[in-house]
């Protein structure tokens, strides 16, 4: 018997809604598709959670907001996709509205988180880390979110995890916060043809108001030469509405899977976040 929504009465701290000014558009309702043989878009409209489907259980990229499980585990029920084969949570970047939902969904599912060694401390504090380009953000935006008080798993750049005959690999994208992961895996299209896809994390220089990206851009711009430079013919990255992928939706709905293919994707993705942080260096620049 999968798991049944409860009233509202009685909602698990852990599901608490987050609110902030993008809440509400990114936890709108979004059906779920299918990407690859073994891989679907369940996240809401506006956060990319992805589930991949091996040999030893359901694989989940990123956790949404607290609110946005509900959504989650519809989503994986649509795809066909039972949630209590949930093994493995693969987390992006620690802010509230990618690992928001991470507890709820542990709690539900048993599943393992896996982070970034830095990461790991953010999500048991359940706050973004000191040094966060985002850590002093006050008012509705929070940097607050549900702590993960069961397993993790914190791995290195370049380290993989194996699920069920699919090797996961972290690529670390430090920049938009100092332990940012991208994820790579292979999958295969209608015809069995090989893909390679990319679970991009941010490359967008987005801060609070004192702090300067020029003193960190080194480590910055080595994330974005890494996404810039993998074998990518999927690109998803966490919010849909960068890199393309909400066109690339669009075209699927009427050319069919193979519009969701694009082996420039992450380069272009790259090269637009490469304009972003230039712009930015230029602005810190002529403020001093």
């Amino acid at each position: 018997m999968l798991w049944l929504p409860s009233p509202a009465f009685s909602v698990p701290p852990d599901e608490h809604p987050i609110a902030c000014a993008a809440c509400e558009g990114w936890n709108a309702p979004r059906a779920p598709v299918q990407l690859a043989a073994h891989t679907w878009f369940v996240g809401p409209a506006g956060l990319s959670v992805v589930a991949v489907r091996t040999e030893d259980g359901l694989v989940l990229l990123d956790a949404a907001l607290p609110q946005s499980v509900d959504l989650l585990w519809a989503n994986l029920a649509a795809a066909g996709l039972d949630p209590r084969e949930l093994r493995w949570v693969l987390t992006s970047h620690p802010h509230f509205d990618h690992v928001g939902g991470a507890a709820a969904i542990q709690r539900r599912s048993g599943a393992t988180v896996v982070a970034g060694p830095r990461a790991e401390a953010a999500l048991r504090a359940g706050t973004a880390l000191a040094d966060d380009p985002q850590a002093d953000t006050t008012g509705e935006d929070s940097a607050a979110f549900p702590a993960v008080t069961g397993p993790i798993r914190a791995l290195a750049d370049g380290e993989t995890l194996e699920v069920g005959g699919v090797r996961f690999r972290r690529v670390a994208t430090p920049g938009h916060t100092p332990d940012g992961s991208s994820w790579t895996w292979d999958d295969t299209d209608a015809a069995g043809g090989l893909l390679h896809l990319v679970f991009a994390d941010s490359l967008n220089p987005v801060s609070s108001e004192a702090y300067r990206f020029g003193d960190h851009g080194e480590a910055f711009e080595s994330s974005i030469r890494a996404i810039h430079d993998l074998p990518c013919d999927l690109l998803i990255p966490v919010h849909p509405s960068f890199g393309g992928f909400d066109d690339r939706a669009r075209r699927a709905e009427s050319r069919g899977p193979s519009a969701w293919v694009d082996p420039s994707a992450c380069a272009r993705y790259a090269d637009d976040a490469a304009k972003r942080l230039r712009a930015r260096l230029r602005r810190e620049a002529r403020a001093g």
